[in-house]
């Protein structure tokens, strides 16, 4: 197949984009900006791995990939692209592959949309009777409700990457919780999610396919002990892209992750769920935590799922597909599949292999 690849890519300056277009358009002034898209070694690994099958184009996701993408016409699009500016920036390929009737991997853009809006993720999922930490949302310091109970998380609701859930975002009082919502209004210029804190376990799920077919790699768990002494205990901004580098990386994962039967059936059955009733296709990574009676809730779930190549960089998605046995080149090119028997871009053999048209 012809297969374009649409990405963002982080550069070290982000003065290359259209100053004039980050003026209107950003949602965040903070310095984390740009953390969700990827660098260039992922975009040329992922490359490499579409390449050993497929022939490959590159369309960076800027304000010209409408005109790329009308002209290349491509088979598929394997779509990493995290999107512009706005809050519903990662629906922006796939709204534009949509309009112009072109396939590709992964979700659509009503549900990109709403997993990037964490309130109204949790909206859905508790509708849907899956479990998710109670919360309240506040777009002003007057909107903080009256009586809580502490400790709580405060997050900037259209944020991925961790971005603004710092270490300072575990509140234990209402004094915190007050300047923290404050630093998340003025800071990334939209409403701040006040959730019910979970004191256990944390773990991070991938989850790869579709339907009956859909799979649930092997669990990750965040071992937070393995955190610098004294921070809180929660996979931070700071834990995961200041304190754990590839020089020096925490001990901070474990995979598969140390979980009885029970435990384990119940954290794949409520992500196949939470997977399913947001719509999500193909792939998709959903962080989990345990309550105090160690039942596992949903967090949030992250269709676009960071796929860093090397193994001392971390990556969750890629860290489960190699404990499945999967190589990072196996992992790009089962989300191809995946994506190309939903569509029907394949046909089976008489031995009953799938091949891609």
């Amino acid at each position: 197949m012809h297969v374009a690849l649409a990405f963002n890519l982080r550069r070290d300056s982000a003065c290359e984009l259209e100053s004039s277009a980050a003026a209107v358009s950003s949602t965040s002034s903070a310095d984390d900006l740009y953390a969700e898209w990827d660098d260039i070694h992922t975009i040329q690994a992922v490359e490499r791995a579409l390449a050993s099958r497929h022939r490959v184009s590159l369309v960076e996701a800027d304000l010209d990939a409408f005109g790329k993408l009308r002209a290349l016409k491509p088979d598929l699009v394997f779509n990493m692209a995290e999107g512009l500016f706005g809050n519903s920036r990662e629906a922006q390929i796939p709204a534009i592959l949509d309009m112009l009737a072109i396939p590709y991997t992964g979700s659509d853009p009503v549900t990109l949309g709403i997993c990037l809006d964490k309130r109204r993720t949790k909206e859905v999922l508790a509708w849907h009777g899956v479990p998710t930490p109670r919360f309240s949302v506040v777009e002003s310091l007057l909107e903080i409700p009256a009586r809580l109970r502490y400790p709580l998380m405060v997050k900037p609701i259209l944020e991925g990457s961790s971005k603004g859930v710092t270490d300072k975002a575990l509140v234990r009082d209402r004094r915190a919780l007050v300047k923290q919502v404050e630093w998340v209004l003025s800071t990334y210029g939209q409403p701040a999610l006040i959730e019910e804190f979970l004191p256990g376990r944390e773990f991070t799920v991938a989850l790869l396919g579709n339907g009956s077919s859909l799979q649930v790699l092997p669990i990750v768990e965040i071992n937070l002990d393995a955190l610098p002494p004294g921070v809180s205990p929660i996979y931070s901004y700071e834990a995961k892209w200041l304190w754990d580098t590839e020089e020096n990386p925490l001990e901070i994962f474990s995979c598969p992750a140390p979980v009885e039967p029970l435990l384990q059936r119940q954290i794949e059955e409520i992500c196949k769920k939470a997977f399913r009733v947001l719509g999500c296709r193909d792939w998709c990574r959903i962080d989990v935590r345990l309550d105090q009676r160690g039942l596992p809730q949903i967090i949030e779930l992250n269709p676009l799922p960071g796929i860093l190549p090397r193994p001392e960089q971390n990556s969750c998605f890629p860290k489960a597909a190699r404990a499945a046995g999967l190589s990072y080149d196996a992992l790009i090119l089962s989300v191809v599949d995946a994506a190309a028997q939903r569509l029907g871009l394949c046909e089976w053999g008489e031995n009953e292999n799938r091949r891609i048209l």
